[in-house]
């Protein structure tokens, strides 16, 4: 499990070596949409989209599987279990590849998350973007 902790560790440290772009996270949304919405605590709905996954207004912060609409996988519920809070820089390694992540959250190597899509590119402006929503 530490081999799997390094890479993703690496990534992490790496990532903010250049200044993230809420604006281009903004555009980058749309690639996130079938899955998720932003609406804000109000019911006001910041980005329109689907349900199958929970609602990201407020994520930074948040501990990790915390909306209490959604129906969460193992996996996610066992990185919850060990504390995990969502900050930037873990959205930027969680966006990357969601099963790593939880794998190396969790401690389970034979856990996984029901995010099957990977943002190859731009998680750092896509976590920059979604922790203007507070």
């Amino acid at each position: 499990m530490m081999l799997r902790l390094v890479p993703l560790l690496a990534l992490a440290l790496a990532s903010p070596a250049f200044a993230a772009d809420p604006a281009e996270g903004e555009e980058d949304f749309k690639k996130c949409k079938s899955c998720h919405a932003i609406t804000a605590p109000d019911g006001t709905e910041i980005q329109k989209g689907g349900k199958t996954g929970p609602n990201l207004w407020g994520i930074v912060g948040k501990p990790v599987a915390s909306s209490p609409d959604y129906r969460y996988g193992d996996g996610i519920l066992a990185a919850q279990a060990k504390g995990a809070v969502w900050d930037e820089a873990g959205l930027v390694v969680y966006l990357a590849d969601p099963s790593a992540w939880v794998k190396a959250t969790s401690g389970d190597d034979s856990l996984k998350s029901k995010m099957t899509f990977k943002l190859t590119e731009g998680a750092e402006d896509m976590a920059a973007y979604l922790a203007t929503f507070k």
